[in-house]
């Protein structure tokens, strides 16, 4: 938390701004505190654009779902006459402090499926800007919302709402628990081919993961599998082939959107013709340029020009594109490549900072500031509340010894507050849903997958 000082401080530069835009201070934030107990009309809801990205059409069951009830009871604040979202960004960024700035860059894991007092610190004091749940946080329906509501509630004394995020693919790669029904894997969507069941797929999925209270979804994936040895991508992909990974990978980004959550594209510059698993240990991909953009960036392509929100990148060592480091800390592939070439303007995730790929070759506070260097926005570090501790303190010390500029800091946390302002999100608490029509839903689809 930041002390009076340092709020003092803050306060004098948003005001300072707010002279220069000539906006209302009365609306210096579109996020409010974090709810503690019950939403309040200042609490944005976590609710889908009425029209546009993330526009949600009405779906059955969709009354029902708790993230519906709260959007009727909180409705959005309004931003003040000739305030645009740009310049109310801007206003907050301006009035954060450094280690407020770097919070928001940090998305971190917890350890157990219960609240702990290293994620209550991690999210209060580090003001870290997002919780990833696995497997092994969740181990049933009741104690899944009670953990992720009490995670929002810690962030209660913070102005900007968490990512809560999870990787709920389908198939193999499946978090939710035994309360919900199975969702197949995108592999055998794909052998279905039909772009209608692949976006009701994301607006499944979606449904599955807003019930719960998460926002954010590491979904889809639009790697190709290539490689029939690849031990990681396999029926995670759609297929084979860009021909059916493209059409069925956006039409799943557009179902999840349209919910209401934010989809994350996963894994550029592709992890399909990998033959070893970056959990374990790095991949290297011999491919040129030219190979890869006849194969493995087409979906990514496709993805960046239906404006993706955000994208995920791996772990993998393209020796032709950067010889020296891999994707995910590379500035000719995230800067150069993506940004440069394919003109992405979302926000950039790391792949998971603490697998194997990363640190047999590379301290975590080496590869944090790489990778930030490298035009990175969003730094996962799923395990263990000693590496959040050295990823955030490398990046403090990178930016006051002059390796990281602020602006460059300043450029991240833009990107990352305008997402979390488009998707309106909150830290409101949800009630455990009953998932009946929604589980009835997701059985009635997966017959249609073989019709």
């Amino acid at each position: 938390m930041i002390n009076n000082y340092r709020k003092i401080s803050a306060l004098t530069a948003a005001a300072s701004l707010l002279l220069v835009l000539g906006c209302s201070s009365n609306n210096s934030s579109n996020f409010p505190a974090g709810s503690t107990s019950t939403p309040s009309p200042a609490v944005t809801a976590i609710s889908p654009p009425s029209s546009g990205p993330g526009a949600a059409p009405a779906a059955s069951g969709q009354l029902n779902s708790p993230a519906s009830t709260a959007s009727a009871q909180t409705p959005a604040p309004s931003a003040s006459p000739g305030q645009s979202d740009e310049d109310s960004v801007a206003l907050q960024i301006a009035g954060m402090t450094l280690e407020e700035k770097i919070g928001q860059m940090l998305l971190a894991g917890i350890d157990g499926t219960q609240l702990d007092s290293q994620a209550k610190r991690m999210i209060a004091e580090d003001e870290i800007g997002g919780i990833i749940l696995y497997k092994d946080n969740i181990s049933g329906l009741n104690s899944m919302v009670t953990l992720i509501n009490g995670l929002k509630n810690s962030n209660s004394g913070n102005p900007v709402p968490l990512f809560m995020s999870v990787d709920q693919e389908g198939g193999k790669v499946s978090r939710m628990p035994k309360e919900y029904a199975d969702m197949p894997s995108s592999g055998r969507v794909g052998a279905a081919g039909n772009p209608d069941s692949a976006r009701m797929f994301g607006q499944l999925l979606a449904r599955e993961v807003l019930a719960a209270g998460f926002n954010m979804n590491f979904a889809p994936v639009l790697d190709i599998n290539s490689n029939p040895d690849n031990p990681v991508i396999g029926d995670r992909s759609f297929g084979s082939t860009a021909g059916i990974v493209t059409p069925l990978g956006i039409a799943e980004m557009k179902g999840i959107s349209e919910e209401g959550v934010i989809p994350v594209v996963k894994h550029f510059p592709g992890h399909g013709d990998t033959s070893v698993d970056s959990h374990l240990e790095l991949p290297v991909v011999n491919k040129s340029a030219a190979d890869l953009a006849q194969l493995e960036w087409l979906p990514f392509e496709a993805a960046i020009a239906e404006d993706a929100d955000a994208v995920m990148v791996a772990h993998v060592l393209f020796p032709k594109l950067d010889p020296d480091k891999p994707a995910s800390l590379s500035r000719p592939i995230i800067s150069g490549l993506l940004r440069e070439k394919m003109g992405f303007t979302g926000v950039v995730i790391t792949d998971d900072l603490t697998m194997g790929a990363i640190t047999d070759h590379y301290t975590l506070a080496a590869a944090a500031v790489d990778t930030v260097l490298a035009g990175s926005d969003i730094l996962l570090v799923a395990h263990q509340y000693e590496n959040e501790q050295a990823v955030r303190q490398a990046l403090l010390d990178s930016v006051k010894d002059g390796r990281i500029t602020e602006k460059r800091i300043d450029e991240s946390v833009r990107r990352i507050l305008t997402l979390k302002q488009k998707y309106k999100l909150s830290d409101a608490p949800l009630p455990v849903p009953d998932l009946r029509d929604l589980n009835k839903e997701i059985k009635a689809w997966q017959k249609t997958l073989s019709e």
